[in-house]
């Protein structure tokens, strides 16, 4: 039985729904918001506190929490010079003392939750390995970002302990606190609670101390709305519980291109089926509207990266085009549109450049029909647009003739607010100078940025419970609910002969099979404690049944050369003479997808030793032991189709789901999973 486990909130964050804030937002019950200071003053006014962030004895607009976000906002913005409103408009990476992101110590050294006092500045595009036409600082000495470059929105991607994230995250708040008008940080990371294959910077975190949910395909794939959200409700608590305050996430754009190296990261191919999932992730991480106990999410990656020109990725210059030969490109806007109207907090548009339409050939972030007839005219957005790291620098695609200036002038008139990537205010200053007429667009985006920390709460606290944190983050009751999550993904695709479940006492080799970085291919299962009713044994000559779980893997995104991609297993990671002499016993296939894999190679529908194939997207050989087992009983959709061969895959739509690619294009079909045994 397949028993709903309901997660808690716990003490420091006990709260519903839609009611995180504390603020007025024009009703006529006033409630005193908590207050959290390091430095400044607090000053009574009737019986109600409020913080003095400015030092000046009085209560200022900006100050008053019982005014609309709206109004605060405008009266700080018109305090500010133009310097510390640039500094508001830029988000750029942030690292902890020796910190080499994704908790790897520099030299051998421990992180902290002390600051990194060290700019990071290349003449080198990261990604492209081409010369930059100016140096890039993509992050600063934190003390410089605050003091010297007003900045205030930072992207965390430290991997590291709890109770460090957390000191680090006050410590910060500290620091901006004690700086001109006391503006909090907005502290944003990429999602912390998945488990993922493809772990890089800019993408997924992978594995961490937050719990571990399926990873997004897998949310998709379980078809439990509810439940999607709860895994919102669990992450907010986990993300505010240590400091952070916004996801760069989670991606609306569609899985239609089965070569695109992002697919992982998506909901799947179907426009309706995204538009579900990213409704209830808005509401689970932000509430009815963003308050004091909500995550902001930025949905990404507008309007919708999956139909990019042979499955390559923007990153890259040949991957620059989003391609539309089926027609599709408006059902590329189903999710973002249920994300704005869920409330999403901002939106980011892609590098990428659309191809054969009626619009402009220039990245999206530098499009203003895309950003303002359809994002904000048609789809009503009215919040931050917040650009991808380093469309000024490093992907300019369509305007590779302009200089930074210009570019940082056509991307503002197209609409963008938030500009990520580069830390250094110099250069937008500049454009400023030399463009006045570009300052109401400034004035725009600082108040909109501002707003957000508004409805945040975080002008009133911005400290975390230190102690409490690590109470919180990766709970037992949070990772129950995560465990379940984790054998709902679970798709059951093919049970011939009535392979499943496997039956007592049969004699199990357990080869989690995936071409690791370092060589190693596998390893064998060998619980410490045998939970169920089979026997394992270390060698398939041993074995009654093979349960193979093959983790294909396709080269990282940022080891892209160009060269053309495929979803055969031969090309991702996969020794197909060493599994099918694997599989000469009678195997149970499990197949984890972060692609539309094509398995023919392997399995054809009709083999005699695999008569049963399961799908996971992210998961634990435990989970998959209790559906195969018969503890659990599997019940998870297909979140798109598979083509049949690598040669289908070269041949479809780009912008088309695989359902819809025509007779003879699928292999395993969108929705399809059996839900008995």
């Amino acid at each position: 039985m397949n028993k709903r486990i309901k997660s808690i909130a716990l003490v420091s964050l006990s709260l519903s729904y839609g009611v995180f804030s504390c603020q007025n937002n024009g009703t006529d019950k006033v409630e005193q918001p908590e207050l959290g200071s390091r430095s400044v003053n607090v000053i009574e006014i009737e019986g109600l506190q409020f913080k003095d962030l400015n030092r000046n004895g009085e209560l200022d607009a900006y100050e008053d929490w019982r005014l609309s976000a709206e109004e605060r906002s405008a009266d700080l913005t018109a305090r500010l010079s133009t310097e510390q409103k640039v500094g508001l408009m830029l988000i750029s990476t942030t690292q902890l003392e020796n910190d080499a992101m994704f908790g790897r110590g520099q030299a051998g050294k421990p992180v902290t939750s002390n600051f990194n006092e060290n700019d990071n500045v290349s003449e080198v595009n990261f990604f492209t390995r081409k010369p930059l036409p100016v140096p890039m600082m993509s992050s600063a000495g934190t003390t410089k970002d605050v003091t010297e470059f007003y900045k205030r929105s930072f992207i965390l991607r430290a991997n590291t302990a709890v109770d460090t994230l957390a000191k680090w995250a006050n410590n910060l708040q500290a620091l901006c606190e004690e700086d001109d008008f006391g503006i909090p940080a907005t502290i944003a990371s990429n999602p912390r609670n998945h488990i993922s294959i493809d772990a890089s910077i800019g993408l997924t975190m992978g594995r961490t101390a937050f719990t571990a949910f399926p990873g997004e395909l897998g949310l998709a794939a379980m078809r439990d709305f509810d439940m999607v959200r709860e895994f919102a409700d669990i992450s907010r608590q986990e993300w505010r519980a240590v400091g952070i305050n916004k996801g760069y996430m989670y991606m609306a754009d569609l899985a239609t291109e089965p070569r695109w190296q992002r697919i992982e990261g998506t909901f799947g191919e179907d426009a309706e089926l995204s538009a579900k999932v990213m409704r209830e992730i808005v509401l689970g991480f932000q509430g009815v509207s963003l308050g004091s106990g909500s995550v902001a999410l930025t949905t990404k990656h507008f309007p919708g990266g999956g139909s990019g020109e042979g499955g390559q990725d923007p990153h890259f210059d040949w991957g620059k085009r989003e391609v539309y030969p089926g027609g599709m490109f408006d059902n590329n806007i189903i999710p973002f549109k249920a994300a704005i109207d869920a409330g999403t907090s901002a939106i980011m548009p892609y590098y990428s450049l659309p191809s054969g339409t009626e619009y402009e050939e220039v990245g999206f972030a530098y499009n203003k029909r895309i950003l303002q007839e359809i994002l904000r005219g048609e789809l009503g957005f009215k919040g931050i647009i917040n650009s991808d790291t380093g469309p000024i620098e490093m992907m300019p695609w369509g305007v590779e003739d302009l200089s930074i200036i210009e570019r940082y002038k056509k991307a503002l008139e197209a609409g963008v607010n938030l500009f990520s990537g580069t830390a250094d205010p110099t250069l937008l200053i500049e454009t400023i100078h030399t463009y006045p007429e570009l300052m109401p667009l400034i004035d725009e985006s600082v108040q909109k940025i501002l707003a957000e920390k508004f409805r945040l709460g975080l002008f009133e606290n911005p400290y975390v419970d230190e102690a409490e944190a690590s109470k919180i983050v990766g709970n037992e009751v949070f990772q129950k609910a995560a465990d379940e999550a984790l054998r709902k993904s679970i798709v059951l695709l093919r049970n011939e002969k009535e392979a499943l479940p496997i039956k007592a006492r049969t004699k199990v080799y357990f080869e989690t099979y995936m071409q690791s970085r370092d060589g190693s291919p596998s390893n064998v299962y060998q619980p410490e404690n045998n939970s169920w009713d089979v026997d394992f044994v270390g060698t398939a000559e041993e074995a009654d049944v093979v349960l193979l779980w093959l983790i294909p893997k396709a080269p990282s995104l940022f080891q892209s050369q160009g060269d053309p991609l495929h979803v055969n297993l031969s090309n991702n990671g996969v020794d197909l003479d060493y599994l099918k002499k694997l599989t000469e016993k009678p195997t149970v296939l499990v197949v984890n997808y972060t692609n539309p894999w094509a398995i023919d190679e392997l399995y054809t529908g009709g083999e005699e030793n695999i008569p049963a194939v399961l799908a996971t997207f992210g998961n634990t050989p435990e989970a998959i032991l209790d559906v195969v087992s018969g503890k659990f009983t599997p019940g998870g959709k297909m979140p798109f189709s598979t083509p049949v061969n690598d040669e289908a895959a070269q041949n479809q739509k780009s912008d088309v789901p695989g359902y819809l690619e025509g007779a003879g294009y699928e292999f395993f079909k969108f929705d399809e999973g059996l839900t008995s045994f």
